[in-house]
């Protein structure tokens, strides 16, 4: 089992769903976060005084994936989210021990 833990533009969260739902992924955790990498931030204007945003919004997103599907959840991600320009986000994968279902007391992949 894989956790794919992807930071994306906020905009293409809808793009970034419905792609993992034609792959029959239909499960996500979404966090807003703030960061910085390359795109560093941007000044901006608020009532007439100029100021620095060094961290810009994104959204985390960790999706719990059979080994056997990762790489096409990798690859619709990178699909939907890419834009080109920088700030498009990183994508991390990481192995997953072991599950468990709170509910049901299911372990590994029957509990994703």
């Amino acid at each position: 089992m894989k956790l794919i833990t992807a930071v994306i533009k906020p905009f293409k969260l809808d793009d970034v769903r419905d792609a993992l739902h034609e792959i029959d992924i239909h499960g996500m955790t979404v966090s807003e976060v703030k960061g910085y990498g390359r795109q560093k931030g941007h000044t901006e204007m608020y009532r007439g005084a100029e100021y620095v945003v060094d961290f810009l919004p994104k959204l985390k997103l960790e999706i719990a994936v059979t080994a056997d599907l990762a790489e096409a959840a990798i690859e619709s991600i990178i699909n939907a989210a890419q834009t080109g320009k920088i700030g498009d986000g990183k994508i991390f994968v990481t192995n997953i021990e072991q599950t468990i279902r709170i509910r049901t007391s299911e372990t590994g992949p029957e509990a994703i």
